[in-house]
């Protein structure tokens, strides 16, 4: 291990004398943060794990998605089913505190619900305890896209509210079998963009929309109705699982229990007041749309005046049941973005009914970001400012680069040694931001556009064996979480103004 980061130590010393200027220098090391502040890297399920049709497992929605496009799939993917001793070694060597990684559902109990695959419980039982062995704590999304493709023909999956008790009783079994290792649950992953994307525009699984809304040809679902249902279903079966873990599972195993949320920040694109007042409205429909019903147990009276019936409500017991059932919130943060004001009278679906046009900054596409950090913060004091500063983990953080490009991916290293600054500057500020979780530790196999990874390490997918090689990343990582690197070498960007004034 002192060999290894005694390379780690010239090698980025080496990349950094001189070869990347930025305008200001954060000079932090992980000694600044609090202790016990988490640092991990994360992955999921299907882009990861790969083995697709072995061992009892199931299509998922995913799959089907991935598969409708003719392209790239992830049923080899990383190979992680096969190849998870020699990963997690890899996340060792670099000195990882945590990885937050999913459990697929398919995998797990292939018909969706009842019996459990023995082969597949193994195999999570095999890597949880090898990342126990290297130290690295799991922390670990019960669902992160990959409901079983049986649910979903069956009853629709989210738009259905059989979903609830279904997976309360994924949950169940993942308490039952991981728990007593397990101490960090997410339930779902990003429900505001799963919902968006999959029953609104229909540019991810399952694929519903309707016209003239959607950005693809959908053979089934309804923009103006499925976003709202789909996602109402899944903060019922947060809740349903939350109160399911603290009634029967969190005294005698000690973890806690959260969800996550897709945290775009936004700022005005004018200094007009109608801007000003379509990025509030945009923070509502964006954030407020899981986070109110959260804190508050009902969803911002801006959504309820202007999706009237086509949005749920929640009975009294419902609102209870939702109001504070996660102990953390896990926050997905990638862009910041301009809200212009759009006079459109049209109200039909989620993305009309906010009202407000989503205008990219410079020339960020959905593959290439601008290094804003003060984006991070804008969303951290949010939080902290409207929703009572409750705990928060980073749980997604990267920047994608093109696959084939140059394992010098010093634009990487910009962009993450940015943002962990600005995480930083927020607990300064009192956020109670308890970890940061890049994404993601190797290439993985990515659906927005296959071409554009975000790892640490290069996946060689032409190669049989699927090399793993470190890229300038996984080593300035490395460097940053072993307390080798030198401050004076830290990577930064120019400041912006900030969130304070925005």
């Amino acid at each position: 291990m002192e060999q290894i980061l005694l390379l780690i130590t010239i090698f980025a010393s080496f990349v950094f004398s001189g070869r990347c200027s930025v305008s200001d220098v954060y000079n932090y090391s992980r000694n600044d943060f609090p202790e016990g502040f988490v640092f991990g890297s994360a992955f999921s399920a299907s882009q990861w794990e790969g083995a697709a049709d072995e061992d009892g497992r199931t299509p998922s929605i995913w799959d089907t998605f991935a598969h409708s496009r003719g392209g790239p799939n992830g049923d080899i993917a990383c190979d992680g089913y096969h190849k998870y001793k020699e990963d997690v070694k890899l996340m060792y060597d670099m000195g990882l505190d945590a990885l937050r990684f999913s459990i697929s559902w398919p995998r797990l109990i292939p018909s969706g619900r009842g019996p459990v695959n023995p082969k597949g419980l193994r195999f999570y039982k095999s890597f949880i305890h090898e990342l126990k062995r290297h130290g690295i704590e799991p922390h670990v999304t019960l669902y992160h896209n990959d409901l079983p493709q049986v649910l979903e023909d069956e009853y629709g999956g989210w738009i259905d509210r059989k979903i609830i008790d279904d997976f309360t009783a994924f949950a169940d079994v993942c308490f039952k079998e991981f728990g007593n290792v397990v101490k960090f649950w997410t339930t779902i992953n990003e429900p505001n963009m799963l919902a968006m994307a999959g029953y609104d525009i229909g540019s991810g699984p399952p694929v519903h929309c309707s016209p003239p809304f959607g950005l693809f040809n959908c053979s089934r679902g309804n923009s103006s109705t499925e976003p709202y249902i789909a996602l109402h279903n899944m903060l019922l079966a947060h809740a349903s699982t939350a109160r399911l873990y603290k009634t029967n599972y969190k005294d005698k195993q000690n973890g806690s229990i959260g969800i996550t949320c897709f945290g775009f920040w936004v700022i005005p694109f004018t200094s007009s007041e109608e801007d000003k007042i379509a990025t509030q409205r945009a923070k509502d429909f964006l954030l407020g749309w899981v986070l109110h019903p959260l804190f508050f147990g009902d969803y911002p009276d801006v959504m309820k005046r202007i999706a009237g019936q086509r949005l749920p409500s929640f009975t009294e017991e419902e609102s209870h049941l939702v109001k504070d059932s996660a102990d953390f919130l896990g926050l997905i943060h990638y862009r910041t973005t301009y809200i212009e004001h759009s006079s459109s009278s049209l109200h039909e679906d989620y993305l009309s009914d906010m009202s407000g046009l989503i205008i990219p900054i410079g020339n960020s596409t959905a593959v290439k970001l601008h290094v804003l950090p003060w984006g991070l913060e804008g969303v951290l004091e949010y939080i902290k400012q409207n929703y009572g500063n409750p705990p928060v983990y980073i749980l997604e953080n990267g920047r994608p680069t093109n696959h084939d490009s140059s394992l010098n991916d010093v634009g990487r290293v910009e962009y993450l040694g940015a943002y962990i600054a600005a995480v930083l500057n927020s607990v300064r500020n009192g956020s109670e931001t308890r970890g940061y979780f890049q994404w993601s530790f190797m290439d993985l196999f990515e659906v927005i556009d296959t071409n554009y990874t975000y790892g640490l390490y290069y996946v060689n997918f032409s190669d049989p064996q699927l090399k793993r090689t470190p890229k300038t990343s996984a080593f300035w990582y490395s460097a940053f979480l072993n307390g080798t690197q030198q401050e004076s070498k830290n990577l930064s960007v120019s400041s912006s103004p900030g969130f304070a004034s925005q």
